[in-house]
């Protein structure tokens, strides 16, 4: 059984790329790698992922209106502004690409730990969103699914194994062209993978609760600060 690696004080740059190459694999099942594309999910996938055991979470929060705001919105996720929360971070230089690693650094009361993850896609431009239909409609069959076109940016990350939980997190930005709202969404499904994290998973999912809020209200503030757009 492995251990989780800690550092008593923020780990380097250097320190956080030698562990990320020293994390191989996903930690979950194959056929659940990209998963979180798919959403919304049918019935019978939620239904799956319930029964082998993932717990989903989803934030999804309206950060501005109009063109504008979505190249802001995206500019911000593409340089990980919505992981910068003090206690939690992303090294900003990370290239977001298929394949790539990154990982998530903690602080945990006396010590640091980093969550290796790996950017299993991509979504970048125009796509057709299912909406109306929630997973309970969908299994209850009480009304159809209709679809809008929207311009999003997304990506997800998939656990790799020395992660504390196994699963999947998409982070997205998305621009509904009919109404010109402008959303932030982060949706996952994950559950523990070290029995340590077993023990303490009420306080993890509190943790997720927390970080949701947290980069909620990072992408909120970011965006409405109305900084320059990389040159």
């Amino acid at each position: 059984m492995w251990m989780p690696r800690l550092w008593f004080q923020r780990p380097s740059t250097k320190e956080e790329k030698s562990f990320l190459s020293s994390c191989q694999g996903y930690n979950y099942d194959e056929k659940y790698v990209g998963a979180t594309s798919e959403a919304p999910w049918s019935a019978d996938r939620l239904d799956q992922l319930k029964r082998d055991g993932f717990i989903i979470n989803h934030t999804r929060v309206k950060v501005g209106a109009g063109p504008h705001a979505f190249a802001r919105a995206k500019d911000k996720l593409q340089n990980w502004r919505h992981l910068q929360l003090g206690w939690a971070s992303v090294d900003p230089s990370t290239p977001i690409k298929v394949g790539g690693k990154f990982g998530i650094v903690v602080h945990e009361m006396v010590a640091w730990l980093v969550n290796p993850l790996q950017i299993a896609y991509l979504r970048d431009g125009q796509e057709e969103v299912e909406t109306t239909r929630s997973s309970v409609e969908q299994r209850n069959e009480m009304k159809p699914a209709t679809s809008r076109a929207s311009q999003a940016f997304a990506f997800g990350g998939g656990t790799l194994r020395g992660h504390l939980l196994a699963g999947e997190e998409r982070f997205a930005v998305e621009w509904n062209e009919e109404d010109d709202s402008v959303w932030y969404e982060i949706l996952s499904f994950s559950k523990p993978a070290h029995f340590l994290t077993v023990a303490g998973f009420p306080v993890l999912r509190f943790q997720q609760k927390l970080f949701a809020k947290h980069s909620s209200e990072a992408m909120i503030r970011e965006i409405n600060n109305d900084m320059p757009l990389k040159g």
